[in-house]
């Protein structure tokens, strides 16, 4: 039996979340509803700028298994924060929700990383993530012990862009194939996409079990605007893959069957931030209890609803509970 059911590897963020109007971006050249990286200057300018906010733990894989330790998963994370006040923040937010969390803090270089979320009233959230210290991750923060002793690696794709962090997810990738374990990984963005579309597709012919991503990530990663004609191509890797379809819900290929699950009714939408993370960590939590794949993909539509409903992109919730009422 694994020690953790899911060890995540991933960006180490802060999130800093504030409502502004359309304008407030449209002012600043910034294209509503997309993610983009930012450097420190910037960071500092926009910060500035926002209005009063809030200040909540993130990151695309640590959200993912903040929400599987939610519902009775046993998760591990790995990821680099600065010894500063942020990196105590996603330290403590991490533990206490459960999730092992031992990676040592750096003691120079950058600050921690900050994505400053801008939600608008239509619920979107638009991202500017300065990543600091989270680019430092290398191999020697990587316990191979702790890789082989996890039922599921997971890795974010946003974090594949720089050399050292790619590198030891690399390592990560050998380590689980070894010790027979299962590799998941998530597409996270179309420009991560764009960027490494040919690692990415390698990934998926020979060292990923399960993939998630988005209608956009799937149809970047094979050059076409036809969702169909990407599910085609996917549906020839012997994997499992998870296409996300935002209030459509979401697709599922694997085994030679392909299911569609519908997408959970929310009263209001507050912020989008972390939706695609918490149907991740529900599915493989669902995955790691012997679920089948629709219904893997049903109680990840239920966490995800979950935490749209309100600010931040961890769960608020009892998700147990609510998955309950639900499914049984």
């Amino acid at each position: 039996m694994p020690q953790y059911d899911i060890l995540a590897m991933g960006n180490a963020i802060v999130d800093v979340i504030s409502s502004e109007t359309p304008d407030f971006l449209s002012s600043r050249g910034i294209e509503h509803g997309f993610m983009r990286l930012i450097d420190a200057a910037e960071a500092g300018a926009l910060y500035g700028a926002m209005g009063p906010g809030r200040e909540i733990s993130g990151g695309s894989a640590a959200n993912s298994v903040v929400g599987a330790a939610a519902l009775g998963a046993r998760t591990a994370f790995v990821g680099r924060v600065a010894g500063d006040r942020l990196g105590h923040v996603f330290t403590h937010d991490i533990r206490a929700a459960g999730v092992a969390f031992d990676t040592a803090a750096a003691t120079g270089g950058p600050p921690t990383g900050r994505c400053l979320i801008v939600v608008t009233p239509d619920g979107e959230r638009t991202m500017n993530t300065y990543l600091g210290a989270c680019q430092e991750l290398d191999a020697s923060d990587l316990d191979a012990e702790l890789v082989a002793k996890s039922g599921i690696l997971y890795l974010e794709g946003y974090l594949w862009d720089p050399a050292a962090p790619r590198a030891a997810m690399q390592a990560a990738i050998k380590v689980a194939r070894e010790a027979g374990n299962k590799v998941a990984f998530t597409l996270s963005d179309v420009f991560c996409v764009e960027g490494h579309r040919a690692d990415f597709r390698s990934l998926l012919e020979s060292h990923v079990d399960i993939m998630f991503g988005n209608e956009n990530e799937v149809k970047a990663l094979y050059q076409t605007d036809d969702i169909d004609a990407a599910m085609a191509e996917l549906a020839k890797h012997a994997c499992i893959t998870v296409v996300t379809r935002s209030e459509k819900g979401a697709v599922v290929l694997g085994g030679g069957h392909r299911y569609e699950v519908a997408g959970e009714r929310v009263a209001k939408v507050v912020d989008t931030t972390g939706a695609g993370d918490l149907f991740a960590g529900g599915f493989m939590a669902a995955l790691v209890q012997g679920r089948s794949l629709p219904d893997c993909a049903r109680i990840g539509c239920i966490s995800a609803a979950e935490v749209i409903s309100h600010f931040g992109a961890r769960p608020e919730a009892d998700l147990r509970a609510l998955i309950a009422s639900k499914l049984g």
